[in-house]
């Protein structure tokens, strides 16, 4: 990966994906003030959590099939996540870096089962 694709990739793990305030678009939208979102059910929530698993599990098995240079690139972009130096650590994206490890670690079990 080349260190200018890295900088793009790290700078939108710096701020959650590049969400704004209002989301990742905010820029091209009108005032999200004044959008109308009602909150999510319980049952949304159930629903996104099944997906969040259902999600995991399917990048799991792609991670068990990858080569060992695939996985590689994953591990070191996790060890480029961090917050900008005026910024302070958000402990979410540096969870997600820790977690991204974690789904390697876990390929690479499958993978010499």
């Amino acid at each position: 990966m080349s260190e200018t694709g890295k900088a793009g990739a790290l700078s939108r793990w710096e701020d959650e994906g590049g969400a704004l305030r209002c989301g990742p678009q905010e820029a091209l939208a009108a005032d999200c003030e004044k959008w109308d979102t009602p909150p999510l059910s319980d049952a949304e929530i159930i629903q996104l959590r099944i997906r969040v698993i259902a999600l995991e599990n399917m990048v799991l098995g792609l991670l068990s099939k990858a080569s060992a240079d695939q996985l590689a690139a994953i591990e070191e972009i996790a060890e480029f996540i961090s917050p900008r130096a005026d910024a302070k650590p958000h402990p979410l994206t540096l969870h997600a870096a820790t977690q991204m490890e974690h789904f390697v670690e876990r390929a690479r079990r499958f993978r010499e089962e």
